[in-house]
C-alpha cells in the first residue's frame, strides 16, 4: 500500500443539492412502483438505490419522493422482518462458525466470531428499543459452542 493511503470508503460523495435532476423523465408514482418491485423480488435497500441510480440515472430518490426507500417500503408493506444490517452481520456469523466447524484450531476467526456476535447483540437491544424487533426475538449465540 503506498504511503498516506487510506482504507475504508471509496471517497463517494452523495449530491449536495436534493432536487429533481432535469434528466430523470420518471414520474414519482412510476419510481414508487419500482421500488415495491424490487422489493418484491427480494432486493435490498441498498440494491435498489443502486439500481436505480445506474439505470434510471436516478441520483437519489428522496429528491424525486420528498421521502427514502424505506418510507416507500413501509408505505408499501414490503419491509423486511429483520434489519438489513442484522441481516447482514447474522449472516457473516454463520458463515464464521461453519467456517470453524471444518477449523477449529483457528482462534482468530473464533475472536472474530465473538465479535460479530457482540455486534449483533447490541444491534438487537437498538432494534428492540426503537420497536423494530419484537421484545420475543431472540438471537441464538455460537461462538460459545467453539470455546
Amino acid at each position: 500500500m503506498r504511503k498516506g493511503a487510506q482504507k475504508g470508503k471509496s471517497h463517494s460523495k452523495r449530491p449536495v443539492e436534493i432536487e429533481k435532476p432535469s434528466w430523470v423523465n420518471i414520474t414519482p408514482e412510476e419510481l414508487e412502483k419500482n421500488i415495491v418491485e424490487l422489493a418484491k423480488k427480494g432486493v435490498n435497500k441498498a440494491e435498489i438505490g443502486q439500481i436505480l441510480r445506474d439505470e434510471y440515472g436516478i441520483p437519489l430518490v428522496k429528491a424525486l419522493l420528498g421521502r427514502k426507500v424505506s418510507a416507500v417500503l413501509a408505505q408499501a408493506g414490503v419491509q423486511r422482518r429483520i434489519p438489513e444490517d442484522l441481516e447482514a452481520l447474522i449472516t457473516h456469523a454463520d458463515n464464521t462458525a461453519t467456517h470453524l466447524m471444518h477449523h477449529p484450531a483457528d482462534k482468530a476467526s473464533l475472536r472474530g466470531l465473538e465479535i460479530t456476535e457482540s455486534k449483533i447483540h447490541r444491534l438487537v437491544k437498538y432494534y428492540k428499543r426503537r420497536g423494530l424487533l419484537s421484545p420475543e426475538w431472540k438471537y441464538q449465540q455460537r461462538a460459545a459452542t467453539f470455546s
